[in-house]
Order: structure tokens, then C-alpha cells, then sequence
């Protein structure tokens, strides 16, 4: 989408002394915002029952390069074959006090020509005051926004596509669904956040957060001694959650080694398994900023 001009409409520079920092108000709860911190909950269907009827061409994913839970989708957007089928694109990598916006360096929003995200949002809901998050699901339909929630987002992307989606990639199977669910509760709580509860807390507290994250690796470590993947020889939506913490963990959740003495590569399994993962374009071309060292050999998986 571009200007009358033939311009693409983008935000202003970031610029923290006219806008401030983004969070305060927003981030959390805004005065009287007695909801979820992600609202728009609603789901896409194959059979359209819940109103979003699973079409191609239909949605559009809003997503961001530094966001893990943004990454998420764009790695099932990727493995299950979905380039035709659900559009996306991507905000600039930093924000002021107005959130997530558009630049030059990622490009325009190709849907509305929106140049803050917050758009879609008070396009949703008139006088919208909570958190402006990623990754966004839009309708273009309907012009509004389907889900902020990013749990639902990578399930219904790996599951109600089926007509046009890569058959072999099987993310959520029926039979696996308990047990990674199990899974993806506890890599949300003891690796995904808890990585960021180390960063945020002090003393000792921060000393437990730590020793919770070390030991749930050390255990998925051990689990990664006798199988390919979180469940065994399946990829699965387990993999995917744990990846984006992983891909960040030696240049961001362990720098300076504020979690383990050791790199990633000092877990002999998870660091198999990690490049591993790597060696798929659908990990591999979705993330920026590994090392050569992620490109070396590693001598797992068939």
C-alpha cells in the first residue's frame, strides 16, 4: 500500500524523547483495562463455524524479525507451505512510545498502509487502549483483526489449512495433542518466559529463575539423547516454541553468561538438535544473527 504519491507511507523515525519508551500504560494494563493483556482471541475454522472461514488470500500475518513469539509464526507459516495461502509482513525492529510502526528497513504494510500497528488494533475496537503486540492476525475481509493471541495463531495455522498446506507437515497430530501440550505449557513457563523472569528479577530470586531455566535444558538435553524432536521422530509445535529460545539464548538470555557458565554448544544434545533444526529453511531463513558455528555438521536426524 502506497501513498496517493506512489510513496509507501512509513512511521517517523523512532524518537524516545518526543514518544518515550514503549510500555508504560500499555505493556501491562492501561487505567480500567480489566482484560486480557492479548484480547482478540477469536479463531480461524475450516469450516468457517467460528467466522473466519480458513480461505487463501483471505488473512495477513503482522509480524516482527526480533519477536520469539512473532518467530513462531513464521516458522509454521513457513513448514506448512502457506507463502500463497496467508500473506505477511513485517514491523520495524524497535519502538518508541507508539509501539510497533512500519519503516523503510522491513517495509511498508503491503494490506492498509498503516504506519503504526496500533491501527489495526483501533480499527478493531474504536479507542483501543491495551498492549500492541505481535504477531497479528488480519482479516482482510472483514478488516479487522482476528487474533493477537499467540498460542491459537501457529495452531490454527498448522491446522485448518489443510486444503492448501503441505500435507507431510503434520505439526499438532491428533495423537500427539496431550503431550505437547504438556510440553508447550512448561517450555512457556520455564524456558520461554523464564528466561526473561533471570533478566528482570534480582538476588535471590533471580538466582532460583536461573537455576529453573538451567535445569529445564539440562532435562530437554537428557530427553534429546535418544530422539530427533521434543516427541520423538515427529516435528511438532513443541520444537517450534522451544527454537525461538533457543536461536536467541547464547547472543541474548546467556550473554555474559547470565544463566550458565557454558554456551548452548555446552549441551551436547540440545546442541545437536538446535543445529539440527537450523539445517530446515523453514528455522533457518526466518532467523537473523546466528554464527557460522550454527552451519557446522551435527550429525543427527536421518
Amino acid at each position: 500500500m502506497t501513498l496517493s504519491t506512489g510513496i509507501p507511507a512509513y512511521a517517523s523515525p523512532v524518537d524516545h524523547v518526543a514518544y518515550g519508551q514503549y510500555g508504560p500504560g500499555r505493556l501491562h494494563l492501561s487505567p480500567g483495562w480489566n482484560r486480557p493483556l492479548y484480547p482478540f482471541q477469536d479463531r480461524i475454522t475450516a469450516d468457517g463455524s467460528s467466522g473466519h472461514r480458513a480461505e487463501p488470500g483471505r488473512y495477513h500475518l503482522y509480524l516482527a524479525w526480533v519477536c520469539p513469539y512473532a518467530h513462531r509464526a513464521a516458522i509454521v507459516h513457513r513448514l506448512k507451505g502457506l507463502e500463497e495461502v496467508v500473506s505477511l509482513s513485517y514491523v520495524d525492529d524497535e519502538r518508541d512510545g507508539r509501539g510497533w510502526a512500519f519503516r523503510e528497513r522491513r517495509g511498508p504494510d503491503p494490506v492498509n498502509g498503516f504506519t503504526l500497528l496500533e491501527q489495526a488494533y483501533t480499527a478493531t475496537e474504536e479507542g483501543y487502549g491495551g498492549h500492541v503486540s505481535v504477531p497479528v492476525l488480519w482479516d482482510k475481509e472483514l478488516g479487522r483483526i482476528v487474533s493477537n493471541h499467540f498460542p491459537d495463531i501457529t495452531i490454527d495455522l498448522a491446522t485448518q489449512f489443510g486444503r492448501w498446506a503441505d500435507p507431510e507437515a503434520d505439526l499438532y497430530p491428533e495423537a500427539l495433542r496431550p503431550e505437547i501440550n504438556k510440553l508447550n505449557a512448561w517450555i512457556h513457563h520455564d524456558i520461554n518466559t523464564g528466561v526473561t523472569r533471570v533478566a528482570r528479577a534480582e538476588g535471590e530470586e533471580r538466582e532460583d529463575e536461573r537455576l529453573r531455566v538451567l535445569a529445564a535444558l539440562e532435562w530437554i538435553d537428557e530427553r534429546l539423547a535418544g530422539r530427533r524432536y521434543l516427541t520423538g521422530d515427529t516435528l511438532t509445535e513443541a520444537d517450534v516454541r522451544l527454537w525461538v529460545t533457543l536461536a536467541r539464548y547464547d547472543a541474548l538470555h546467556n550473554r555474559d553468561h547470565e544463566i550458565s557458565e557454558w554456551d548452548l554448544s555446552g549441551f551436547e544434545h540440545l546442541w545437536g538438535y538446535a543445529r539440527d533444526l537450523h539445517s530446515l529453511p523453514a528455522f533457518r531463513e526466518t532467523t537473523e544473527g546466528l554464527p557460522a558455528t550454527w552451519d557446522l555438521p551435527h550429525g543427527r536426524g536421518a
